[in-house]
């Protein structure tokens, strides 16, 4: 059957218009709904999160998990600031006061007799810089005094540490004797949340230690654990004989292969990396970068499986932030909009109560409250663009 020229010319503008509308539906309305989606999730897991915390996570004095010392507590605070609060709500300004009962004379904020002093001061630093953005003149002095005192516990020449101790820089459990890429990270943390930038010394000593953490060979560390596996990640410490909570399979030894690199102290170290002043362009963030490409994943810790999952995500999400990729490229060329799938990993894990928790009790991560706040400070780093 013939048809008309006019017929045929109709039909193929009809096909064109088609194809040329669908297009148009692909792309700008369905980002813009999940954009919206995201956001409300985020939203309402935040909030289901923070009333757990307020209803059954607080007790009558401002304090959370009060056995655990102050530091769960500041934690969980700066979490909660982070989410949109303020000193003035009450049930921030409950823990401000709980944590000023551990102001100590000589500038530190921790339990009398503390082993975790580094950890409990720079956690609370972290809380009262939070709480100081948003209510000025009430923290500086303590701040002040605080990094002071973090300064003096640092590992360094008054320690009688030359730059050659692979101890140089680092910071660590008071128990343990040794310094640690977790106490330093959380040091430098702190330090920066206190205000000082890439020139300050105690930072500048710091990346000294934290770049003998990495499986990585450069004029920045010459320890013996960089050329046994050299794939860029970061493990627990190269101080006193090194050590890496991540183990290889049975059979296989540290001796021989090196100290295994695992996903939350490559965060961490990455973060550590950045904070104290180094670019995309340093052959260490670059390797650091590089094995997060091949390890990206957010249903284990890579390494550690499901233990420490929650400092995991955090460490993830903070890195990942100051790494200033808005969405991040894994090692087979698949693009993540991190933030997205972070937070809806974490509503899926979302307890019924708005708490969160890990069935692998290691670390404290048994404990609801500690768990609540690391998941909270995660999604402070995922909300969604304005």
């Amino acid at each position: 059957m013939r048809h008309h020229p006019r017929e045929s010319a109709y039909a193929i503008f009809l096909i064109v218009l088609a194809i040329f509308a669908s297009q148009l539906t692909l792309i700008p309305v369905a980002a813009d709904g999940e954009e919206s989606d995201v956001a409300q999730l985020h939203e309402k897991i935040v909030q289901r999160g923070i009333r757990f915390l307020q209803t059954q996570g607080q007790a009558s004095d401002g304090s959370y998990s009060e056995g655990a010392g102050p530091g769960v507590t500041a934690l969980v605070t700066t979490a909660v600031l982070r989410s949109g609060y303020t000193p003035k709500d009450p049930v921030v300004a409950r823990s401000l006061d709980y944590l000023q009962k551990f102001v100590q004379p000589d500038g530190g904020i921790y339990a009398p007799g503390s082993m975790y002093r580094n950890y409990e001061t720079s956690l609370a630093v972290m809380c009262f810089a939070e709480a100081e953005k948003k209510q000025p003149g009430g923290y500086k002095t303590t701040i002040k005094n605080a990094d002071r005192f973090l300064k003096g516990l640092q590992y360094d020449e008054t320690e009688d540490r030359n730059v050659e101790s692979p101890f140089y820089g680092g910071a660590g459990y008071g128990k343990h004797k040794r310094p640690d890429l977790s106490n330093t990270g959380i040091m430098i943390d702190a330090l920066v949340a206190a205000g000082a930038g890439p020139d300050d010394e105690a930072l500048r000593k710091a990346l000294i230690f934290v770049s003998r953490c990495q499986n990585l060979e450069t004029e920045f560390n010459d320890t013996k654990w960089s050329v046994k596996n050299p794939d860029g990640g970061f493990y627990y410490t190269g101080a006193a004989g090194g050590s890496s909570q991540a183990k290889w399979p049975e059979g296989e030894s540290e001796e021989e292969r090196g100290l295994r690199s695992y996903g939350s102290m490559t965060y961490m170290g990455l973060k550590s990396l950045i904070y104290a002043g180094l670019t995309d362009e340093d052959p260490r963030v670059k390797a650091a970068t590089e094995w997060i490409r091949k390890n990206y994943r957010l249903d284990q810790n890579p390494g550690l499986g499901q233990q420490g999952l929650y400092y995991y995500y955090h460490t993830f999400a903070k890195a990942l932030d100051a790494l200033g990729e808005d969405t991040f490229l894994d090692a087979a060329g698949k693009r993540h909009d991190w933030r997205s799938e972070l937070t809806r990993k974490l509503a899926s894990e979302q307890q019924a109560d708005g708490s969160w928790i890990n069935n692998q009790s290691r670390w404290l991560e048994a404990d609801p409250n500690l768990v609540t706040g690391y998941a909270l400070l995660a999604l402070s780093y995922c909300q969604p663009k304005r």
